[in-house]
């Protein structure tokens, strides 16, 4: 099973400068529904099933690590636009540090999958929101882009709720 596409990502060396642009991917560094929030749940959903279902452990693990890449990118879009790429969020020019707190941690597998489906489903919902607030292809290419992973891992996830709704 794959857990990136392979489509390649678009280049952000080109972008320009832009404060207000870096602040507002700020949040998909370290906001309420962050790309980090991502990675940390998916690592701790990949450590609790390792015994109880490897399939769904593993795939977490593995969409964790799509989730860095993630996190990566949108840390480097915002060091060329001008703003320090910590886990922190700005939201009326108050920035706050990303915390795990953020999260549900749910220990059950169907609560589990149906949380980890509305995180991504939250995300594409932010990034399509940014998309119609920024005026910058690249970015705009950039959304585009991880929102497509972020639609994959809905239906890995779904594929795995299915799949515990059969045995259950």
């Amino acid at each position: 099973m794959k857990y990136k596409l392979d489509i390649p990502y678009p280049s952000i060396q080109n972008l320009d400068v832009n404060q207000y642009y870096g602040q507002m991917m700020l949040s998909n560094l370290g906001g309420l529904h962050s790309e980090m929030n991502s990675v940390s749940l998916y690592n701790y959903n990949h450590v609790i099933m390792s015994e109880k279902w490897p399939e769904l452990s593993h795939a977490m693990f593995e969409i964790s690590i799509v989730e860095m890449h993630h996190l990566d990118i949108f840390a480097k879009m915002c060091f060329r636009l001008g703003v320090d790429p910590r886990l922190w969020d700005c939201q009326n020019d108050y920035l706050e540090y990303w915390s795990p707190g953020y999260n549900i941690y749910p220990c059950q597998i169907h609560t589990m999958l149906e949380n980890a489906i509305m995180q991504e489903q939250n995300t594409i919902s932010i990034y399509q929101h940014q998309m119609n607030c920024i005026d910058e292809p690249i970015i705009q290419d950039v959304l585009q882009r991880i929102i497509k992973d972020e639609e994959h891992h809905i239906q890995i996830f779904q594929h795995f709720l299915n799949e515990y709704l059969k045995k259950d």
